[in-house]
């Protein structure tokens, strides 16, 4: 099994420009989140990530999740860009009117009682969704484009200014009506700077809207995506709203650096790579004929196992180091939360290789089916171990058990010419059992001291790839030829030779 050079050269060159984006734009916001966790109180703290719950749900109703079929759509027919521009914001801008109706009510229906000033910050961060919107479809018009590196300057050039703007409004003492204000005012650049860049680019709005063949067509492609978005942002964020709502927002603010952590390491890890090579993969599955998507779909399965392995054993065994080092003492009871979090970050990097496979293979509304019973078990799960036992890292076991749950539905439903679990679960073993020793040789290098367990556990994890056979020859072959293609990789092919054929 093959993969073009051209192919395999822009998907690397795509990940490698999206990669180095997000380690500088999602590392700033990180940073950012920290020292709001450090800088509120614990209650302004609760309030703003119960806030970011509620805006987060509003998002997939303001977008209708159009971007993923427009990316696909579009790299597939790049002459039809003008006609899908216009479906999106005209779909769009009214969408966003509606999310923010919808959350601004939802706020008042739930907190009303519990905290007002939970559904006055709500109305004003709100605001956003219809401002964002327009960044949004402009920033994927430009990922199926596949123009990753003006997209990515423009994204941290954003969360500078945003964070800018924001560590500037609490300095001056404005709280989080500050925060939002400053917000809001880095979505409104963010947006005319990207649709600047398309205009300058040639790209104009074609209408009258093509109702027949592109806009209803979106429409109705995007909606089982879009509800399994919010679905799937439903048991993202139900254990922050449902704790509000049972323990209180300091018990919430306790949570949320454990979800910030997994957030933080889904958006860089996983997000960053899929979102990159959607395009060609999208190209490869064509007719469903051939065997070449499926293969990529296998290997991409393999590879973000063993990158989400050991970062979660790492933050399950030194989750106290972790948590002490970047947060106050008042955040101690996160630590507990942690180490079952972690779980969950597990099981949604490997899921979200095989829920983007689905969508490629226009099977979306399957992928609401599954999102819909995730949901389900969340919130029952959440509902019983919050009132039962009046604890937080109930949530975090609700959180865990729906992604299990989902991960299960998407795996055993997934079926593609060239994907092959007979040859996938094997390695997916040896992978886990490797994981087993590096948790062994960690905890016992814990008791010398922590960065020696890190450094010793991380080198019997990485020298057990190398020797264990978990890699095959093609995933080598396959590795050598993308990160030959990433920015240094003359250097790379220069004092590292492979006997393959790079022919660029």
């Amino acid at each position: 099994m093959t993969i073009s050079a051209n192919d395999a050269q822009r998907a690397a060159r795509n990940v490698g420009a999206l990669v180095v984006a997000s380690i500088l734009s999602k590392g700033i916001l990180f940073g950012w989140q920290i020292v709001l966790g450090t800088w509120l109180t614990t209650i302004d703290y609760g309030i703003y990530n119960t806030v970011f719950a509620l805006f987060a749900l509003g998002a997939p109703i303001a977008s209708l999740s159009m971007g993923m079929i427009a990316i696909r759509e579009i790299a597939r027919k790049p002459e039809a860009i003008g006609q899908y521009a216009a479906s999106m914001v005209f779909s769009q801008t009214v969408l966003s009117i509606v999310a923010y109706v919808i959350v601004v009510g939802a706020s008042y229906i739930a907190y009303d009682s519990v905290n007002p000033a939970i559904v006055a910050f709500t109305a004003i961060a709100g605001i956003s969704l219809i401002v964002d919107i327009f960044g949004n479809i402009a920033h994927d018009l430009l990922i199926a484009q596949e123009r990753m590196i003006i997209t990515s300057t423009m994204e941290i050039l954003q969360i500078i200014l945003r964070v800018g703007l924001a560590a500037y409004a609490l300095w001056a003492g404005w709280g989080l009506f500050g925060i939002y204000m400053a917000t809001i005012a880095a979505g409104l650049i963010r947006s005319i700077s990207l649709w600047t860049i398309h205009v300058l680019r040639g790209l104009r709005l074609k209408f009258p809207l093509q109702w027949d063949v592109i806009t209803l067509p979106l429409l109705m492609n995007a909606s089982p995506l879009a509800f399994a978005a919010m679905l799937s942002l439903g048991y993202d964020h139900a254990d922050k709203l449902m704790m509000t709502g049972f323990l209180g927002e300091i018990d919430t603010a306790i949570l949320s650096p454990a979800f910030l952590i997994h957030f933080g390491v889904i958006e860089l890890l996983s997000t960053t790579v899929l979102v990159a090579i959607f395009p060609l993969m999208s190209r490869m599955y064509g007719d469903g004929k051939g065997e070449s998507f499926g293969f990529v779909v296998e290997k991409l399965a393999r590879f973000m196992l063993m990158v989400a392995l050991p970062i979660v054993l790492v933050l399950a065994v030194f989750a106290d180091d972790v948590i002490l080092f970047i947060y106050p003492d008042r955040f101690l009871p996160t630590i507990g939360i942690l180490r079952i979090y972690v779980w969950y970050t597990l099981f949604t990097m490997v899921g979200n290789v095989f829920s983007k496979a689905l969508i490629i293979q226009n099977r979306q509304t399957y992928t609401l089916w599954v999102r819909g019973a995730s949901l389900t078990l969340n919130i029952i799960l959440n509902a019983y171990l919050l009132w039962r036992f009046r604890d937080p890292r109930g949530a975090a076991v609700a959180s865990v058990g729906a992604e299990i749950l989902a991960f299960a539905l998407m795996t055993t439903a997934f079926r593609a010419r060239g994907f092959n679990w007979a040859r996938i679960i094997p390695s997916f073993m040896r992978v886990l059992l490797l994981g087993a020793v590096m948790t062994g040789v960690m905890i016992a290098g814990e008791q010398i001291h922590v960065i020696v367990g890190m450094i010793a556990g991380a080198t019997v994890y990485l020298a057990g790839l190398l020797f264990a056979g978990v890699l095959s020859a093609d995933d080598w072959d396959l590795l050598y030829r993308l990160t030959a293609a990433m920015p240094g990789g003359a250097f790379i092919r220069r004092y590292r030779k492979r006997d393959i054929d790079i022919s660029w």
